[in-house]
């Protein structure tokens, strides 16, 4: 048995499922994760020496490549002067300011300890601005595990949605609504019916957890548009966008100006945090300076924002996005062109260094049910094959791919040759 195989086995007898986080075990593609012992620049080494070329990057924050000098550093400054006051500290104002500078939309800013904790709390907020309850969100597009977000569509586009996980009461559920991603009619039919008594819409601005699906032209607008007509409130969930399709998220990237944005990933350095914000009339309703109470003992701690601060320093260095973009867009094009060589039907998806791949004869996948008919056994084959060979992708076809910038030519020709191999056997 491998050392992997070992520390699996031992991890299943005392943490549910062997991991802290479900994908990490590997259900969806089968056989045993890898335990990673440590990592640098775009390089994972796990517990038995093999080394990896990591496309998944913590699923998204390691934009900067894993432990950069520079983050090192502040984080080590940092530590040496405490872990967590539980007090205010002027680098969460730093923090803030940067966010504030790199996103129009927002004006005021919350820091919070996850993309969970900032979309439960943008939501919160959303309903005790307008007194408004239910929620709308769209199949496919996850915002995290709280309860109220954990729901899929119901039995037709006007029901309410139904719990996607026990536990879930079907009270909370009945207060969201679960419609098709990209489906603008579906949206304003439902609108029509019962508009007056939306909160918020809640969305991926790209769609990042049922692979990398783009949105539609015009889409986003229409939300906007929407919201607008109707008196809601648009809740751009950019934890996965934010920093990462480019420097001002999505919202920057495709001119959508949202009223609440959440944040994470990119923002913390890989640490955890999260954040949420939007305009200063609707962000000075939360607590102690409005009635919408929302904490968190960890908010804003030393080390979170330390990691942030150095991260989106780096990000702010001229080229940077142009030469991630530059990388990525070889990447993706590389990896069609393989796969074509080798006549598999296939569809490659990427907006800046984001990136997905299904197995499908389909041109374009704009909703999850048309993700759910790609060939997900030939995915697995994909997988494992690249895995042997060396590149880390995420193990789940419904999970989008990351580059860095510490992803350099050299790596990237590595990858683009490990595909051409393993294309041959599929």
């Amino acid at each position: 048995m491998t050392r992997s195989g070992g520390l699996f086995h031992r991890a299943r007898q005392i943490i549910p499922g062997g991991v802290n986080s479900p994908v990490r075990a590997f259900k969806s593609v089968g056989g045993t994760p890898p335990f990673i012992v440590s990592a640098q620049g775009a390089l994972l080494t796990d517990a038995d020496g093999r080394q990896y070329i990591d496309y998944v990057g913590s699923w998204g924050p390691m934009i900067v490549g894993h432990a950069h000098p520079q983050v090192v550093a502040a984080v080590q400054e940092a530590a040496a002067r405490g872990s967590s006051f539980g007090a205010p500290t002027e680098a969460e104002i730093q923090l803030a300011e940067k966010i504030i500078d790199c996103m129009p939309a927002i004006e005021m800013v919350r820091l919070v300890n996850s993309g969970t904790e900032a979309c439960m709390s943008a939501v919160r907020l959303a309903r005790g601005v307008t007194g408004r309850e239910l929620i709308i969100k769209f199949t496919g597009c996850y915002h995290g595990h709280s309860d109220g977000l954990l729901v899929e569509a119901g039995s037709g586009a006007a029901t309410f949605g139904v719990p996607s996980s026990p536990g879930v009461p079907a009270a909370t559920a009945r207060s969201t609504l679960s419609l098709p991603y990209n489906d603008l009619p579906a949206l304003q039919a439902v609108l029509a019916e019962r508009g007056h008594e939306v909160a918020a819409i809640i969305v991926e601005p790209v769609a990042g957890n049922m692979g990398c699906v783009l949105p539609l032209p015009g889409y986003l607008h229409g939300l906007r548009a929407a919201c607008d007509q109707y008196g809601i409130l648009l809740i751009l969930d950019e934890v996965m966008t934010g920093f990462r399709v480019a420097r001002g998220g999505a919202q920057g990237l495709y001119g959508v100006r949202p009223d609440i944005t959440t944040l994470g990933k990119v923002i913390g350095g890989g640490l955890p945090v999260g954040a949420y914000g939007g305009a200063r009339q609707i962000m000075e309703q939360i607590s102690p300076a409005g009635p919408i109470y929302q904490a968190g003992t960890l908010s804003g701690n030393p080390l979170a924002t330390a990691a942030g601060l150095a991260t989106l320093e780096i990000l702010s260095q001229p080229g940077f996005y142009e030469t991630l973009e530059q990388r990525a867009h070889r990447l993706s094009r590389a990896l069609s062109q393989v796969l074509t060589d080798a006549g598999i039907p296939h569809l490659g998806t990427r907006v800046g260094s984001m990136l997905g791949l299904f197995f499908t004869e389909r041109t374009q996948i704009n909703q999850f049910a048309e993700a759910t008919e790609s060939d997900g056994q030939r995915f697995n084959r994909w997988f494992h094959g690249m895995l042997e060979a060396g590149i880390y992708l995420a193990p789940s076809q419904y999970e989008a791919g990351f580059l860095s910038i510490a992803h350099d030519d050299a790596l990237i020709e590595q990858t683009i040759e490990a595909a051409r191999q393993v294309a041959a056997r599929l």
